[in-house]
């Protein structure tokens, strides 16, 4: 069986929020609502379309519980930011050109 830790962001709030799970499909249909779940959830709270931003997999519950504790930590919500600033560059590029000669 393989394990996830993933990462979602809402695209109303972008608040962000990581979690494990054995179904990653699963899970994010629960934390947009299209599936039952617990009401009084971060995701629940925090309405809007929550997408998928960032996994990795993992052989082990017990590997995986440990790298989500290492994204929930300072420096790992700074890899996390720092991963959401490239994906964001290569997207949507800075528009302009090469500076012309004066």
């Amino acid at each position: 069986m393989k394990y996830f830790v993933y990462v979602i962001k809402n695209k109303n709030t972008n608040k962000i929020y990581i979690g494990q799970t054995s179904n990653l499909k699963t899970r994010i249909d629960r934390h947009n609502q299209l599936l039952p779940n617990k009401s009084t959830s971060y995701t629940s709270k925090n309405s809007g379309v929550w997408e998928l931003i960032y996994f990795e997999t993992y052989n082990s519950r017990s590997e995986v519980v440990v790298r989500e504790k290492q994204l929930k930590s300072c420096r790992g919500r700074l890899f996390i930011k720092e991963k959401i600033r490239v994906a964001v560059q290569l997207v949507d590029p800075p528009t302009g050109g090469l500076l012309s000669d004066k």
